[in-house]
């Protein structure tokens, strides 16, 4: 049987049954190579990302200029200078607000409903109701 076998098929045999494989000697060198490949790469896609990210933002401003829309970072830093402004010279923490329903708010309500019937009475009953 061993006669079959040429001297590359019993180097396959022995490196598949454990035995010592040939070392590249530049094997670091292209595992670097490649290791130096991959981050180009990265870094290529990255600034690829990067630019189209750019672009984006440069027509989200532009449609916010457009339609006068604030960014939620506006939003919340214009609220916090608004509280921070409202608390100024305050030993005591901010009151908070009343919360709906009460108060005078419900008279205030019937009021706005009450003028709006009025409006639409003929005029002899609006006098009536407005003195």
């Amino acid at each position: 049987v061993s006669l079959v076998l040429s001297l590359g098929a019993t180097k396959d045999m022995g490196k598949m049954l454990g035995g010592d494989e040939e070392k590249d000697p530049d094997a670091a060198k292209k595992e670097e190579e490649r290791q130096e490949a991959l981050r180009q790469e990265e870094e290529e896609r990255k600034a690829k990302y990067a630019k189209m990210e750019a672009e984006r933002e440069v027509m989200r401003q532009g449609i916010r200029d457009k339609y006068g829309i604030k960014k939620k970072e506006e939003k919340e830093a214009e609220a916090q200078a608004a509280l921070e402004a409202n608390a100024e010279g305050s030993l005591t923490r901010p009151k908070k607000a009343i919360p709906p329903g009460c108060g005078d708010e419900e008279e205030e309500e019937e009021e706005s409903i009450l003028d709006t019937v009025i409006k639409y009475l003929p005029g002899p009953l609006q006098d009536m109701f407005k003195k």
